[in-house]
């Protein structure tokens, strides 16, 4: 059972590198056998699901397009707002009538929603679910399944340890052109309204050369993108014990050959200037950085321990903006933070103005059980919260339009992900600057390619354009 008390702790110990290895007495339980996976939140939890997915087929099960018809459904879940339960506790009531009619089917809870104390007792009172698993066990997956098949019983082991670091497990990456590689696990941040370095563990950084080999392997397979992965990429090798940063890593994966190298997400405490570099000197380092800010208040910034000002995240912005004078910068902002007030609010609409964030993630707080900020008094209504949002989201929805108004009449290089459903007879990719655009063509052929697109159009939410043949 998880222990919130012991997610907590912060021990200095070596933190371990497992090499996973699967044990032969699980080579062929799921032969025959389907699985399918919802994953929920993070782009963490994705890469997180795309290794489940490798180890499962590794023991022989096969990929399932319907839950309901599956042998084993795993739920990957987020903790870090309360609608993301809540759709899960949805999703596990769907499934219980399913294994009324099939009783040998599996279903499993992972992710972080396990590691919440509350959650877990929750799951195992009210829930038909047969494992229960958090962040730091996925490779003992087979094991898991193995005990659940004999024991017809629940099984549950989620560790409420400083973490691991997980190293050759299989994946089965869900795009051929773009993939994820996580860099890092954890936070040590600590801010005051966020589950996360309870349910992910201490910050550990995989070594260098572990990471620059999985994406020298990616080149040869012929994808073009890679985005590096942490709850705080920023903060890459500090655990390490070397003078070697985030920074010096995109100079290193530079040279490997890759195209497009993305990274998220990142904390303003711990932009630093060799990375700001990085991202002027290295041609494959996409000119976007998603950099959140949650307030533009010095006083909700300190409450949140977040560690910076208002100040010291606009010097760094007006650093990045003259090293890299073309850059697009997203954001996340929370509103409604206990007892904010309609001046600090204020303060956030300022900084949104003068910033010109291309785009943000907009939130109303949700107190997590566990956190500093569950325990604070609220003055603030939820119409007032819901009132700032909305004026929230009418100035960033701004910023989106006036970032895709910039590149019409431009020639942008697009990476084709897939037919567009925008309309028969386009397809749809990302820009360099991360600006979804459709464009003129059912050439499937092109998906995987990068394509040279003349911005026609701006809408809020894309851009449209035409091929430009070379």
């Amino acid at each position: 059972m998880p222990s919130l008390k012991d997610a907590k702790l912060r021990r200095n110990i070596d933190v371990s590198t497992v090499r996973y290895v699967i044990n032969d007495k699980y080579d062929n339980i799921g032969k025959g056998k389907s699985y399918y996976i919802f994953t929920y939140g993070c782009q963490g939890n994705e890469a997180d699901s795309e290794v489940m997915a490798g180890i499962l087929e590794s023991i022989g099960y096969t990929k399932s397009t319907d839950p309901m018809n599956s042998d084993l459904v795993l739920l990957n879940t987020c903790a870090i707002r309360e609608n993301a339960e809540q759709r899960i506790w949805g999703v596990l009531g769907q499934l219980k009538g399913r294994k009324r009619e099939h009783p040998d089917m599996l279903v499993g809870i992972c992710g972080c929603m396990p590691q919440e104390e509350n959650a877990t007792k929750k799951i195992i009172e009210s829930y038909d679910v047969d494992i229960i698993f958090g962040t730091h066990n996925r490779h003992h997956l087979p094991e898991l399944i193995a005990k659940a098949y004999e024991s017809k019983a629940k099984v549950v082991e989620v560790l409420s340890n400083e973490g691991l670091i997980l190293e050759d497990a299989p994946k089965i990456r869900e795009s051929k052109h773009k993939a994820w590689v996580n860099i890092m696990f954890g936070c040590d941040e600590f801010c005051t309204y966020c589950i996360v370095p309870y349910t992910r563990g201490r910050e550990r950084s995989r070594s260098k050369e572990d990471i620059i080999n999985e994406v020298k392997d990616l080149v040869k397979k012929g994808y073009k993108e890679v985005t590096l992965l942490g709850q705080n990429v920023n903060a890459y090798g500090k655990d390490l014990g070397e003078d070697y940063t985030f920074g010096d890593l995109l100079y290193d994966l530079d040279k490997t050959g890759i195209e497009r190298i993305r990274y998220t997400t990142s904390h303003p405490r711990d932009l630093d200037e060799k990375t700001m570099l990085a991202m002027r000197d290295c041609k494959s380092v996409m000119p976007h950085l998603h950099l959140p800010v949650q307030s533009g208040d010095n006083d909700i910034l300190k409450i949140m321990n977040r560690k910076y000002t208002y100040e010291g995240y606009m010097e760094k912005i007006n650093r990045l903006k003259e090293l890299v004078p073309d850059i697009s910068i997203t954001t996340d902002i929370i509103v409604g933070f206990p007892n904010e007030t309609e001046e600090q609010f204020q303060n956030t609409l300022k900084l949104v103005r003068e910033v010109g964030f291309e785009g943000a993630f907009t939130f109303i707080y949700s107190p997590r059980e566990g956190t500093p900020a569950a325990k604070m008094k609220d003055d603030v209504s939820e119409e007032e919260k819901h009132d700032r949002l909305n004026r929230l989201i009418e100035l960033t929805n701004q910023g989106y339009l006036k970032g895709h108004e910039r590149f019409v009449g431009k020639v942008v290089e697009v990476l084709v992900d897939d037919v567009s459903k925008n309309g028969e007879g386009m397809m749809c990719g990302y820009s360099k600057h991360l600006k979804l655009t459709h464009f003129k063509s059912d050439d499937k052929s092109l998906i995987g390619k990068i394509v040279k697109v003349k911005v026609t159009e701006a809408k809020t939410w894309f851009m449209i354009g035409d091929l430009v043949e070379d």
